[in-house]
């Protein structure tokens, strides 16, 4: 039987490329606060592969990189889903998480009615076994705390929820 919980973090990286293994640092950190009604989910993975961890969770938090290349190494973006403009025309050859999530909710499964992201401006999400830049390691900790404060949100008896 599954512990009850209020929120489900969904670190995305890759452990062998530079940057990229930021969401699975912050999956790493999360874990060793044993924070009470989060369950901490890492993945490497991407398309339909998301759709199973967008479902049965009230609240889901995406961690991940980003490179858009209009901000500084370290960077951290928090976003909603109505935030992005997610390009029409979806193709089978593309999915990402907004698609999936579409297509969960266009199947009528359960998938998470509320979604925050977390993301962190990387420098380098190519080099394999590359090092991690200082200023996006140094997100690591900041992340942490902003996920533990919508965590407390969720459990807090104000109608607000997580997306204050």
């Amino acid at each position: 039987m599954r512990t009850p919980f209020y929120l489900r973090v969904l670190c995305l990286g890759n452990d062998i490329l530079a940057d990229d293994r930021f969401g699975l640092k912050v999956a790493e950190q999360l874990r060793q606060l044993a924070l009470h009604g989060v369950e901490i989910v890492e993945a490497a993975t991407s398309g339909f592969d998301l759709l199973d961890y967008t479902l049965d969770t009230p609240c889901l938090i995406v961690v991940d990189t980003v490179q858009t290349g209009k901000a500084d190494p370290g960077t951290i973006y928090e976003l909603r889903e109505g935030d992005l403009l997610v390009p029409k025309g979806n193709s089978p050859h593309y999915i990402g998480l907004f698609e999936a999530l579409a297509a969960g909710r266009k199947l009528n499964l359960p998938v998470a009615p509320e979604m925050v992201i977390l993301a962190v401006e990387a420098f380098d999400c190519l080099t394999i076994g590359g090092q991690m830049h200082h200023a996006v390691e140094g997100a690591i900790p900041v992340v942490v705390n902003r996920i533990q404060e919508l965590l407390r949100q969720a459990m807090s008896p104000s109608p607000r929820g997580p997306h204050a």
